[in-house]
C-alpha cells in the first residue's frame, strides 16, 4: 500500500502542472469550446489513476520478470543464448510500451493511415529487439559504450542522408517514445541481471548504464531503413481538428472503449507468456513471487487501459486544440513563451528526473548538486520545445539543423567525460520524454503546426520528442565534464599541499 501511495504522489505531481496550465489558458487566453474542459478534467483523473496502477504493476511484476530473466541468462554463461533472448525480450517488451502506442496512433492519424500505426509498432519493436541483443552482448565482452554509440550514430547519420524528412522526424521521435515507463524498468533490470556475469563490481555498475541508449538507437535505425526501402515519396499530413458535435460529456470515452482494451490485451499477452516461462526451471519462482508478479501484470493491464482512455478521449484533443488556437493568434512570442513554460513545467514534474538528479548527486559525492542538475535540465527541455516551435514557424529551419550538431557534440563529449556519465547521460535522453511529453505536448505542437501557414504537420509536427531526448545527453555530459575538471583541480591542490609539506 505504501508503494501504491508513493506512485500516486509521483503521478499527481506529473499531471497537476499540466492541468493548472490548461486551466489558466482556458480562463485567460483561449477558452475551450463546449464540454471540452470538463472532459479534460475527467481524462486527467483517468490518467492519474491509470498511470498510478500501471507504474505500481511495473514495479510489482515487470521489473521482477526482467531481473529474473537477466540472472538466468547470466547463469547460462552462453553468449548465443543471451543474444537470442535479447531479440525475443526486446520485441515483446517494446510492443507493449504505452508511449510507443501513442506515437504510432498519432502518426497513423496525421497521415490518414498512409503510415500504419501497427506497422510502426512492429518495425520499431524489431529494431529495439536487435539492438537490445547487441547491448546485452556488450556487457560480458566489455565493449566500451562510447565506441558502440559512435558506431551506431555514424550509421544513423549515414542513413539520414537517404531518408526523407517525414521519416527523419518520426524516426528520432520513435527513439524517445520507446524509452517509456514500461521499457526502461525492464531493460535496466535485465542489464543489472546480465552484469552479474562480471566479477568486477565497479565494471558491473558502469555496464548497467547505457543499455537504454543502445536500445533506443534501434528505433531510429529501423524506421530510417523502412523509409529508404519503402520509398513512399512525398507524404503530407493533416491534423483532424476537433469539432464540438456531441452534447454528451462521456461520449468520447465510450467510443474509445471497444478498441483500447483489445489493443492493450493484445500487446500485453507476450508478457503473460514471459511470466509463465519465468516460472519454469531453472528460474522457477516461489509461490509468493509468482503471485505478486501475476497481480503486477493485472495492475499494469488495467492501468494501461485507463491511461490510454484518458489520453485518447481528452488529453490529446485538448493539447492540439490549445496549440491550434494559440498559433492562430499570430503572436509568435506568446507561442514560443508558452512552449518554453510547458517544457520547464513538464520536466520539473517528471518523477524520473528527480530520481536521476539524486543519483547524479550521489555518484559525484555532492560535487554536482541536484538543484543545479534540475535547473539545467528544465531550461534545456524548455529550450528544446521552444526551438521545436521556432522550427515550425520558420520553413527554412529543418530538424537536422539541430540534431546533427547536437549529436556530434554528444558523441564528442563521450570521449572526454568520465565514462559513468556517458551511460547516465544517454540513458537520461529517455527520462524527459515521459508520458506528459508524448501525450499533451506532442499534441500541442501538432495543433500549432496545423494552424501555422507553411508548416507541414507530418514534417514539422514531429521531431519535438527527438529534441527533448537530445538535451539531457548534452546537459549531463557537460556536468560530467565540470565534475572532471573540479576533481582534477582538487587533486592538483592536494598534490601541491603535499609537496609543500614535504619541503617543510
Amino acid at each position: 500500500m505504501t508503494v501504491l501511495v508513493s506512485k500516486l504522489k509521483e503521478v499527481v505531481q506529473s499531471v497537476l502542472p499540466i492541468v493548472f496550465i490548461v486551466l489558466l489558458l482556458h480562463w485567460l487566453v483561449t477558452p475551450l469550446p463546449g464540454l471540452m474542459i470538463y472532459r479534460f478534467l475527467i481524462g486527467a483523473s483517468l490518467i492519474v489513476v491509470g498511470l498510478t496502477l500501471f507504474l505500481f504493476g511495473v514495479d510489482l511484476g515487470i521489473s521482477v520478470i526482467g531481473h529474473r530473466m537477466g540472472e538466468a541468462l547470466a547463469r547460462s554463461n552462453r553468449v548465443w543464448i543471451i543474444a537470442v533472448a535479447g531479440i525475443i525480450l526486446g520485441f515483446f517488451i517494446s510492443i507493449a510500451e504505452p508511449d510507443l502506442h501513442i506515437l504510432a496512433w498519432q502518426v497513423d492519424a496525421v497521415t490518414n493511415g498512409s503510415i500504419s500505426g501497427n506497422g510502426i509498432l512492429v518495425i520499431v519493436s524489431a529494431g529495439i529487439a536487435i539492438l537490445l541483443s547487441i547491448g546485452l552482448i556488450r556487457i560480458p565482452f566489455s565493449w566500451p559504450l562510447y565506441r558502440v554509440l559512435t558506431i551506431l550514430y555514424a550509421v544513423i547519420f549515414v542513413l539520414a542522408i537517404f531518408v526523407g524528412p517525414e521519416f527523419l522526424a518520426i524516426s528520432f521521435d520513435a527513439s524517445g517514445a520507446t524509452t517509456g515507463a514500461l521499457t526502461v524498468p525492464f531493460v535496466l533490470a535485465l542489464a543489472l541481471g546480465i552484469s552479474t556475469m562480471k566479477k568486477d563490481s565497479k565494471a558491473s555498475e558502469k555496464d548497467s548504464f547505457g543499455l537504454v541508449a543502445i536500445v533506443s538507437s534501434g528505433a531510429i535505425i529501423a524506421m530510417m531503413i523502412t523509409g529508404i526501402v519503402t520509398n513512399p515519396g512525398e507524404l503530407s499530413g493533416q491534423l483532424n481538428q476537433y469539432t464540438e458535435t456531441s452534447q454528451s460529456l462521456f461520449r468520447p470515452f465510450i467510443s474509445n472503449v471497444p478498441w483500447i482494451p483489445f489493443d492493450v490485451v493484445t500487446a500485453m499477452s507476450p508478457l503473460v507468456i514471459l511470466l509463465v516461462f519465468c516460472n519454469q526451471k531453472p528460474m522457477k519462482m516461489t509461490r509468493r513471487t509468482y503471485r505478486r508478479s501475476s497481480i503486477g501484470l493485472g495492475f499494469t493491464l488495467v492501468g494501461l487501459i485507463l491511461f490510454l482512455l484518458g489520453v485518447h478521449a481528452s488529453f490529446m484533443p485538448v493539447g492540439s486544440e490549445i496549440g491550434y488556437r494559440i498559433a492562430t493568434m499570430d503572436r509568435s512570442i506568446m507561442v514560443i513563451a508558452i512552449s518554453f513554460i510547458l517544457g520547464v513545467v513538464t520536466v520539473l514534474a517528471e518523477p524520473a528526473v528527480h530520481v536521476l538528479t539524486h543519483q547524479i548527486e550521489e555518484v559525484t559525492s555532492g560535487y554536482v548538486r541536484r538543484r543545479a542538475v534540475l535547473v539545467s535540465l528544465a531550461i534545456g527541455i524548455g529550450i528544446a520545445i521552444a526551438l521545436s516551435m521556432v522550427r515550425i514557424m520558420s520553413p527554412s529551419v529543418h530538424l537536422w539543423h539541430f540534431l546533427l550538431p547536437g549529436y556530434l557534440i554528444a558523441v564528442g563529449l563521450s570521449y572526454i567525460v568520465p565514462k559513468v556519465f556517458v551511460g547516465m547521460a544517454f540513458d537520461a535522453g529517455g527520462v524527459a520524454s515521459g508520458p506528459m511529453t508524448v501525450t499533451f505536448i506532442l499534441a500541442f505542437v501538432h495543433g500549432a503546426a496545423e494552424a501555422i501557414d507553411g508548416a507541414n504537420v507530418l514534417i514539422d509536427g514531429f521531431g519535438m520528442i527527438a529534441m527533448v531526448a537530445l538535451m539531457p545527453i548534452i546537459a549531463l555530459q557537460l556536468l560530467g565534464l565540470i565534475y572532471k575538471i573540479k576533481t582534477r583541480k582538487r587533486e592538483e591542490e592536494t598534490d601541491g599541499h603535499s609537496v609543500q609539506s614535504s619541503e617543510l
